[in-house]
């Protein structure tokens, strides 16, 4: 029996959320259907959904969507499909006549200083040893790394992804595609972009920093009422993003170090491993100390509008791309506790050593641990009007 055709279905709902929504979920439960991967959990189709031990078999059941990907594109003929980390999909454009762009949702720096291409190709072979320095030709000197650093940096050089060296997913896809394009704009990554161009011999484009649009809607109440508690640039705002939640030993010393400042602040942080709650991990008699003054919240919280709030003066980051653009773009002062990923270590050495925009918490060189006192002391430079550096900061 033949089997039959694919069907190509297009949506047009009226222009209101209420509309849009659901035909959003229905597209969602029409489109692409993530194939079935041995270990992998019923519906489990994202990240989000699954450990980090397995994101390998995410990407196993992404490689298996290429013959679904083929068909639709071509249906659709696009003129040009962005991707990331589909490394084979420049071939199958190629073949359908279709452009294809890299399209790398971190800064240009970290595939400048760390990627295979530059470093000609060095791959799983690059050591610790070979990342103290730069490759060929970069044209900046201010990448310094700790020693946990650069033995995190080389670790993820062995580091596969449904059976394929996650560094090979990018840079193969780098050198079969037609452009790359980065998130970033040319007043901070401008150099590092016409680097890459030399260096891969093709166009390098920056899309901007894509910050959200101005929302329309307003902060919980809960949250103005609490910030208006507290004068102007008084309270210090911490989150340490989506993923990747700390140790109950680094948890409790970022919020005992919050405790040590004397600020009032609110602290956005997912339970530390091994805990269901943020409660049941606070340092004994801490809510008790502070009264109101500090609140630790383990929810999804409006992030954009707390650091939009006149209140908010200082911003505790991890360093991802969209949270330092967003600290960035309001009057908060920044602090810098880099979560260990490349991307974001890179981040936290070019706002504080190259544009001079924030302050690193300090770690401890071998371990990558830091204490309270590091982070009091991180917060009460930029919040020092006194202090030289926190007024050059501010």
């Amino acid at each position: 029996m033949d089997a039959l055709p694919p069907l190509h279905i297009a949506m047009f709902p009226w222009f209101a959320i209420g509309h849009l929504t659901p035909y959003l979920h229905l597209s969602n439960k029409l489109a692409i259907r993530v194939p079935r991967v041995d270990g992998l959990p019923h519906n489990a189709e994202t990240t989000s959904d699954v450990p980090f031990s397995l994101f390998t078999l995410i990407a196993t059941a992404m490689d298996q969507t290429e013959k679904q990907v083929e068909v639709f594109l071509r249906e659709l003929n696009p003129k040009i499909v962005f991707f990331d980390f589909q490394y084979w999909l420049p071939n199958l454009t190629k073949k359908l006549g279709i452009k294809s762009l890299q399209y790398l949702i971190w800064n240009p720096i970290s595939s400048a200083y760390i990627g295979n291409i530059p470093r000609k190709s060095q791959g799983k072979d690059l050591t610790e040893f070979d990342l103290m320095k730069p490759p060929a030709g970069f044209p900046d000197s201010c990448i310094k790394f700790h020693s946990h650093e650069l033995r995190f940096l080389a670790s993820t050089r062995k580091l596969e992804f449904g059976g394929v060296l996650l560094h090979d997913r990018v840079d193969i896809g780098t050198r079969l595609s037609d452009a790359v394009g980065f998130k970033g704009c040319r007043e901070i990554d401008g150099l590092y972009a016409d680097y890459l161009e030399t260096v891969f011999g093709k166009p390098v484009l920056l899309s901007g920093p894509l910050l959200p649009e101005p929302t329309k809607t307003t902060l919980e109440e809960k949250w103005v009422s609490w910030l208006n508690g507290f004068k102007h640039g008084s309270v210090i705002f911490c989150t340490y993003g989506s993923e990747g939640p700390l140790e109950q030993n680094q948890f409790q010393e970022l919020l005992l170090g919050l405790e040590l400042t004397g600020f009032p602040f609110l602290a956005a942080l997912k339970p530390p491993n091994g805990f269901d709650s943020v409660e049941d991990a606070l340092p004994e008699g801490f809510n008790e100390r502070l009264k109101g003054k500090g609140i630790v919240y383990g929810s999804w919280i409006q992030q954009q509008l707390i650091l939009e709030h006149p209140s908010v003066g200082c911003f505790i980051t991890h360093c991802g791309a969209a949270s330092i653009t967003e600290g960035l773009v309001n009057t908060c002062q920044l602090v810098l506790l880099p979560r260990i990923g490349s991307d974001h270590i890179m981040n936290a050495r070019m706002m504080s050593r190259k544009l001079n925009v924030g302050v690193e918490i300090e770690k401890g060189e071998e371990d990558g641990l830091f204490t309270k006192e590091t982070v009091c002391k991180a917060v009460k430079i930029v919040m020092d009007d006194k202090n030289e550096v926190g007024r050059e900061l501010q």
